[in-house]
């Protein structure tokens, strides 16, 4: 089995049927523009009132400031722009899923009974895999390893936490052990003041539309 697959089950079961429907690019087939920003600054112009009078003021996006890196050759430096590709790539999957799986749990919470959401939950993760599987396919397997981690960011809840709280500990022991087989792991938690840190770095500049 490809080991792009694996990645599948880091992030199907946060997906509902009805995402599938969504008439749009999937973040996985948009061209990655190293050129551009990825995420489009905000600039939001208002008005406020002090006192009688009214002051207009401009409110934008966060700007990042960090020291210049520093590349001892020319590898290092081709490392470091993959990993701002790849992280252009996959981090608006991440807040995707952050999305869905708001949507989702606001869903279950207006069915009555647990057994009525089980089966909810047996049905969308079926549409889910039929679904979500040739997107996940798309993407290689660092890119897979660094979705996992950036899901992480964005919910503060490892993969296998997620997993569980929608399907149960049987399914995602299940998960982690197959991710475990490929080398990963549904557990690894997002670190972005030590291994994770210049991800972090990159990723803050790329949400504030710097990269």
């Amino acid at each position: 089995m490809n080991r792009r697959i694996l990645f599948t089950f880091a992030v199907l079961p946060f997906f509902t049927m009805g995402a599938a429907a969504q008439d749009h690019i999937n973040p996985e087939d948009r061209t990655v523009d190293m050129d551009s920003p990825t995420f489009v600054p905000m600039v939001h112009i208002g008005k406020a009132k002090v006192g009688t009078d009214s002051i207009q003021y401009v409110r934008t996006s966060n700007v990042y400031v960090f020291p210049p890196l520093e590349f001892k050759n020319k590898s290092q430096e081709m490392a470091y722009y993959r990993l701002v590709y790849n992280i252009k790539k996959v981090l608006p999957i991440a807040k995707e899923c952050h999305q869905i799986i708001l949507e989702t749990g606001a869903y279950l919470e207006t069915i009555p009974s647990k057994k009525e959401r089980s089966e909810h939950m047996k049905r969308v993760e079926k549409e889910i895999w039929n679904t979500y599987k040739p997107r996940m396919k798309k993407l290689s397997f660092s890119q897979g390893k660094l979705l996992i981690k950036l899901i992480d960011r964005e919910c503060n809840s490892t993969s296998y936490e997620l997993v569980q709280a929608f399907l149960g500990p049987v399914r995602a022991g299940f998960y982690q052990a197959f991710a475990w087989a490929f080398g990963s792991s549904l557990k690894k938690r997002y670190d972005p003041k030590g291994a994770d840190r210049l991800v972090e770095r990159i990723v803050l500049q790329v949400e504030a539309g710097q990269l």
